[in-house]
This record gives structure tokens, C-alpha cells and sequence, in this order.
């Protein structure tokens, strides 16, 4: 694993976005695995600011998301889909039929999980995935449990989840309590995995996921048998991983 330092939020998302750039850069038909939440909304900021500088295209990009909510029409601000084109595919040339997130809106969960692993399928290998991390390990909505879950599957989310997604709601009591959610292993066929973490509340977790055992009950650290992940976090958030 390779550990970039950074010094606060917004220098952990110029350095992530920077990794994506070059990603972008290489191969511009690449597919790229994409997060939401607080964590991802800088690197966007700076992907959006070098398209409008003439120094990304994203024509041929393909995007595939981690989760959804289940439940939320894709107009809904809460959504993902609403999230993504709010911060990201409104404000850049992707191509919309080339972004990709579970459908919410289906009610049969089986379809929708179905669905959505066909779609993973047909994108292709994600080029690299973009990851933020919950305090309780979770990456996309794969709550700790009793194993890894291979494919899309729907999740009862934690109550941690809930409380910490609480914020972007009105109410607590308007958070979904089920999202869809990209499982363990189509994440970790990613070629790279990049993920990123800011402030002291992450830093027990960090230890947890990269210097402890690998165990469902923390999901993250199973990133500890994939080949190439980078860690941008600041040094809040890497303070209590040793030789950091």
C-alpha cells in the first residue's frame, strides 16, 4: 500500500484528484469507480476545475457508482444521482449514458442488485475506484458482518451510518435505512483502489483497516490483500497508524 500525506481536506483532494488526472490522462477511455459523500465532493471541485481549464476530457469515460440509496427517485437532491450530477457530470462532458449508479427506484432488490452486477459487467474493470472510509469500516454501504459480500446486494445500513448521513437530511428520520451497494468483490477488481480520509475521527479506523486483522467485522481491511491501493489522508487522520 502506498501512504500519500497530506497536510488538510484540501490538500488530500488536490492530491486524489491529481492520481485521477493521470489515470484520465493515460488512458482516456477508462473506467472510473466513483464515491459520495463529504470526502469526494473536493476531488470533483478539482476534476471540474481542470476540465474547465482544457486539461481533461471525459468523452469516453465510463462511471460506475458504489451505491444508492434504495427507495430515492434519481430527482431527489438526497439521491446519488442527484449528488453526482450536482458535483461532478453537470459541470463536465460525460457522457450521461455512460454514467452508471444502482436504481434506487426498483423495489424488487433482486432485480435492481442483479441489474446493476450486469451493468459492472458490461462496463469493464474499473481503471481505479475511488473509496472514502466509514468510522466503523465500511466502504460503500458494506456494513461490517459475518462475511465479505461478493456482489450488489441491498443493506440494512447501520445505525452509525444513519446517524452520520443524518446531516444531508432534514431529519433523521427522512435517511433511508436500505441502499444498494456495490459489493466487496466487484470493488476489489478495481485495478486501483484510491482512497481517501481526513481528520482525527478516522484515525482509529485507519489503524484498524491497514495494521489489523482482516475481518468482515471491519470491512476496509480486506484492501489489505489487493495489489495496489493508495491512502491520501491528512495528518489528523493518520495519527495513530504506526510509521506514518
Amino acid at each position: 500500500m502506498r501512504i500519500i500525506k497530506a497536510r488538510d481536506y484540501e490538500d488530500v483532494s488536490r492530491k486524489a484528484a491529481n492520481i485521477i488526472f493521470s489515470v484520465m490522462t493515460e488512458k482516456p477511455d477508462c473506467v472510473l469507480g466513483l464515491a459520495t459523500g463529504s470526502s469526494p465532493v473536493g476531488i470533483y471541485k478539482e476534476l471540474v476545475r481542470h476540465y474547465q481549464e482544457g486539461d481533461l476530457d471525459f468523452s469516453q469515460v465510463t462511471t460506475v457508482n458504489l451505491d444508492e440509496y434504495r427507495g430515492l427517485d434519481r430527482e431527489n437532491p438526497q439521491s446519488y444521482a442527484y449528488y453526482m450530477r450536482e458535483n461532478l457530470f453537470s459541470h463536465v462532458n460525460v457522457r450521461p449514458e455512460k454514467t452508471f449508479l444502482p436504481d434506487g427506484r426498483e423495489e424488487d432488490s433482486r432485480k435492481a442488485c442483479e441489474e446493476y452486477d450486469h451493468i459492472l459487467s458490461q462496463a469493464g474493470q474499473q481503471d481505479i475506484q475511488l473509496l472514502g472510509i466509514g468510522h466503523d469500516g465500511h466502504i460503500g454501504f458494506n456494513e461490517p458482518a459475518d462475511h465479505f459480500p461478493k456482489g450488489t446486494h441491498c443493506v440494512d445500513l447501520a445505525e452509525s451510518t444513519i446517524e452520520a448521513n443524518a446531516r444531508f437530511f432534514e431529519s433523521r428520520d427522512q435517511v433511508p435505512t436500505q441502499a444498494y451497494t456495490m459489493g466487496i468483490q466487484s470493488i476489489m477488481s478495481a485495478k486501483c483502489i484510491l482512497m481517501v480520509a481526513n481528520g482525527k475521527g478516522k484515525a482509529q479506523i485507519l489503524k484498524q483497516a491497514f495494521q489489523g486483522p482482516v475481518t468482515p467485522q471491519v470491512p476496509a481491511s480486506i484492501l489489505q490483500l489487493h495489489p495496489q491501493v493508495i491512502l491520501v489522508a491528512d495528518e489528523e487522520a493518520l495519527s495513530e497508524m504506526e510509521n506514518c
